[in-house]
């Protein structure tokens, strides 16, 4: 039998977060590919962009730690599964996945920390 070794990501590193408009970040998630999943966890509604795998990156990640080049998140208390944008430029309303994350213990731990950034930041 093959051994199975779990190693879990020590830290997130985030290079940038911006408080966004719950409307901007459900329109960030558009794409001419389709709509791009948004994530909530403990009151958090979030996205973020990763950086390029490059051999530094790839080192970190295998090291435990991964780099997030930017966060756009709101305060949505409430997990919802499904949420609606009504822009004048689409011709009907479109629907964002959102994906509760709470069970992630990365995510809380991320949630936990933006929260107390963004009072800092916002104070």
């Amino acid at each position: 039998m093959a051994k199975v070794t779990y190693s879990p990501l020590k830290e997130i590193v985030v290079h940038e977060y911006v408080m966004v408009d719950t409307e901007d970040l459900l329109r960030e998630r558009v794409t001419p590919a389709g709509n791009m999943p948004l994530y909530w966890c403990d009151g958090v509604l979030f996205s973020f962009s990763s950086m390029p795998w490059t051999k530094d990156i790839v080192r970190d990640y295998l090291d435990g730690r991964i780099h997030w080049a930017e966060v756009h998140y709101a305060k949505m208390d409430r997990y919802v599964p499904v949420m609606d944008l009504h822009d004048e430029n689409y011709s009907a309303g479109l629907k964002i996945r959102v994906i509760d994350t709470s069970r992630s213990a990365l995510h809380c731990d991320f949630a936990k920390w933006l929260k107390k950034a963004w009072l800092v930041k916002t104070a």
